[in-house]
């Protein structure tokens, strides 16, 4: 089959969802641009503050939720399970679960003063699934943390020449924002002069590689990890609004000559529509699904929704664009990522790349696709650029998964200390990482990530019911991904059992139990407010 032809489908579906299915769940949610939103009444200049326009708050959002995690999840499950099972959960989980996931978390969030969705989980269900909840989400962080610096740290490896673009964005983010909110520059002009400095630092990276002698997976790790802390802290208009504006320009850029390359080379799939029901990675069902992760539906979007994204929304008229429209784009990220393994590459460069113990990895292997793709648009760059722009979202998950943790643990444990709640969360996923789990549990992150989802699902359906409104598109959803994550989880237990690997097993059966906990108390409010006449 031919890619091209791929490509049409999915967006057709993709520009059908967000226009006719969007407009429906503005309705369900109640969306007022009347309404004065929590980043206007509750300012404070260091978390809630409206971003300068909707574009630059979608700019930070997507780059937020996108990270590594819609490319380097269909890049496994592509490689593992065939292109068509990949490629139809993309499709039905964007635009069915992920879209209204997103979507509802966002305005919930903003209907709620922009508080968490776990601190939510307590006005509509209960004060211990606030708790239970913001347990689970806390862990879940702490391993995103530990997954992305591993990822990142070995991208730094693999590729020296990405170092000086992927860290030089932080300064040239700093001094865009500096220009967009003290100086006042017009933005058009702020965003030439941004993306004209970044474009000078790619080049420069390919003549002035960074490689270091000693331990490199443990120090980039290490700096990586106090760059967590430093930029999880600073108010979000010095280095988090630019930054996420900027990269989410690179993105646009990656994935428009991502498929105009298509477009030009239209390569056709060289590799099975299905490969196995059962892989090294376990069956279809469940591990598929956690595989793809952030590509179809992702809890972690939840905690931006309504950690960051809330807090900076002007006006609710802009959260369909931001929320559903987001996770659409990811969708179009994510199928970009699967036809650049299926279609780009041969089975023995996808052998050689991603699944040897002497490969550059998920990442790496991406790259590569890419830059094949993209050879007559980008004259062999391609990979160099794909590998830049994907590392600089996994910078962005990195701070903002911190900032998010930080968030929760501050409400959880009741430390008012912002220092400390963050430097707590940096020393745990570092420990994660630095003992050598940091790239053996994307599995369980995936699986985790999910269920965080499903617990989400299961909030944002309690909150429709209190308001006498339908739960389907919500409860339904939530139910398959609790189901999917928990058998997920399950296996892991199993998986990791076997090795002898404790501290895995001990990390998902904690995460089981918390999962069961909360789906108890949210099915127990549901009874009590009369389920079935809501249904």
């Amino acid at each position: 089959m031919n890619s091209l032809l791929i490509f049409f489908i999915s967006a057709i579906i993709f520009v059908s969802a967000y226009k006719f299915y969007g407009r429906y769940l503005e309705r369900l949610f109640g969306v007022n641009p009347k309404r004065a939103t929590p980043a206007i009444e509750r300012f404070d200049s260091v978390d809630y503050i409206p971003a300068k326009n909707w574009l630059v708050l979608f700019g930070h959002h997507f780059a937020s939720i996108a990270g590594a995690g819609p490319i380097i999840g269909p890049v496994i499950a592509v490689s593992l399970w065939g292109w068509g099972p990949a490629l139809l959960w993309v499709l039905i989980g964007t635009v069915f679960i992920g879209g209204v996931h997103d979507f509802g978390t966002l305005i919930v969030s903003v209907r709620n003063n922009g508080n968490s969705i776990s601190d939510i989980a307590e006005s509509v269900i209960s004060r211990r699934a606030k708790l239970v909840f913001s347990g689970f989400v806390w862990l879940a962080l702490i391993l995103v943390v530990s997954v992305f610096t591993f990822f990142c740290s070995q991208t730094f490896v693999s590729e020296p020449k990405i170092v000086i673009p992927s860290l030089g964005l932080i300064p040239i983010a700093i001094l865009t924002g500096f220009m967009m909110y003290n100086l006042k520059l017009n933005n058009g002009l702020v965003t030439i002069i941004g993306l004209g400095l970044l474009s000078f630092l790619i080049v420069l990276g390919i003549f002035v590689p960074i490689k270091l002698p000693w331990n490199p997976l443990l120090v980039w790790s290490v700096l990586l990890l106090i760059y967590c802390f430093i930029a999880s802290v600073m108010p979000v208009q010095i280095l988090l609004q630019p930054r996420d504006y900027l990269s989410s320009y690179l993105l646009f850029f990656g994935v428009s000559f991502g498929y105009l390359g298509l477009v030009i080379s239209h390569p056709k799939i060289n590799m099975p529509f299905f490969i196995n029901l059962k892989s090294q990675e376990g069956l279809l069902w469940p591990m598929l699904f956690v595989t793809v992760a952030c590509g179809a539906v992702s809890g972690f979007h939840s905690l931006i929704s309504s950690g960051t994204t809330s807090k900076q929304l002007a006006n609710e008229r802009d959260a369909k664009k931001i929320g559903y429209g987001a996770m659409v784009l990811e969708g179009f990220v994510a199928i970009l990522a699967l036809l650049c393994i299926a279609g780009g590459l041969s089975g023995k460069e996808r052998l050689t790349l991603l699944l040897s113990k002497e490969g550059p990895g998920p990442v790496g292997t991406f790259g590569a696709g890419f830059g094949n793709i993209t050879r007559p648009v980008l004259f062999g760059f391609g990979g160099l650029i794909a590998i830049t722009l994907l590392n600089s979202f996994i910078l962005t998950t990195l701070d903002t998964a911190t900032r998010v943790a930080r968030y929760i643990a501050q409400e959880l444990f009741k430390v008012k200390n912002r220092f400390f709640a963050t430097l707590i969360i940096v020393i745990l996923g570092g420990m994660l990482t630095i003992s050598g789990q940091g790239g053996r549990i994307w599995a369980i992150f995936g699986a985790s990530n999910q269920l965080v989802a499903a617990l989400t699902l299961f909030v944002l359906s309690a909150w429709l019911l209190s308001r006498n409104k339908n739960v389907n598109f919500t409860f339904i959803p939530a139910i398959f991904m609790l189901l999917t994550t928990v058998g997920a989880l399950i296996y892991q237990v199993y998986k990791f059992f076997l090795k002898q690997d404790f501290l895995i097993v001990s990390i998902s059966v904690i995460l089981i139990i918390l999962a069961v906990y909360m789906v108890f108390e949210v099915l127990k409010k549901f009874f009590q407010k009369g389920l079935n006449s809501n249904v």
